[in-house]
């Protein structure tokens, strides 16, 4: 796993056992980070939360014959954020997902399990899924407004989507 000072820009990491009950500490980081760092629209905040809890879970349930620990990294350049999650559970290609019905086809309703990667992709501007024999990396990405290091009381008012042509309003 790389270091911090492999990666660019401001760094924050955090280890959580590989434990259901931990991904929401996950998520309330990840939103206060977004939320008082970022210009985004709540909007944009939920969809990441969503996303980050979706490759949290993802890597929790990966772990389960393995270690027992998933490591969460946020890492801010000018215009995006980045969030990774890494898991040492045994991985998964991404190429060799089910395809699953478009969700307006009834078919779609037998299907109860992966749904996640796909629905990530729909909530981020860049998701990228690098398993390894060392087990998987997710690294979500999403473009914003500037780093707000001000104490500006206006932040957050501003829906600064940036480029989202994989972003679907749902």
């Amino acid at each position: 796993m790389p270091t911090d000072q492999q990666l660019p820009g401001v760094g924050i990491q955090l280890e959580i056992p590989a434990r259901a009950e931990y991904v929401a500490l996950v998520r309330l980081l990840i939103s206060s980070l977004a939320s008082t760092r970022r210009i985004l629209a709540d909007s944009r905040i939920d969809d990441l939360k969503l996303a980050v809890s979706e490759a949290c879970t993802n890597a929790v349930e990966a772990t389960r014959s393995g270690p027992e620990r998933v490591v969460v990294r946020w890492r801010e350049e000018d215009d995006r954020l980045s969030v990774d999650i890494e898991d040492e559970g045994r991985g998964f290609d991404p190429a060799n997902l089910t395809v699953h019905p478009p969700v307006t086809d009834p078919e779609r309703l037998n299907f109860e399990r992966g749904l996640g990667i796909p629905l990530i992709r729909s909530l981020v501007d860049e998701a990228e899924f690098a398993p390894s024999s060392e087990g998987t990396s997710v690294k979500l990405v999403m473009y914003c407004g500037p780093i707000d290091d001000s104490e500006d009381d206006s932040k957050g008012q501003a829906d600064t989507n940036g480029p989202t042509d994989q972003h679907q309003e749902g």
